[in-house]
């Protein structure tokens, strides 16, 4: 899955929800432009991709190339 899935994933999650990007950025402890970057599938770290999956529900799963 690349970051463009991941921030579509992050943004329906949100909406699910009902919540704003502030309103989310809030509960993952993170910026709204951050939500943004990750919704339009800008680069973030893992950690803060982790935190804001995590608040949506959702779980980040690393796997090795092939």
């Amino acid at each position: 899955m690349g970051l463009a899935s991941v921030g579509d994933a992050v943004r329906g999650a949100r909406r699910e929800r009902r919540w704003s990007q502030t309103q989310l950025g809030d509960a993952a402890g993170v910026s709204r432009p951050t939500i943004a970057r990750i919704e339009r599938g800008d680069d973030v770290s893992v950690g803060t991709l982790v935190k804001v999956t995590a608040a949506v529900g959702l779980t980040v799963k690393i796997e090795a190339a092939q």
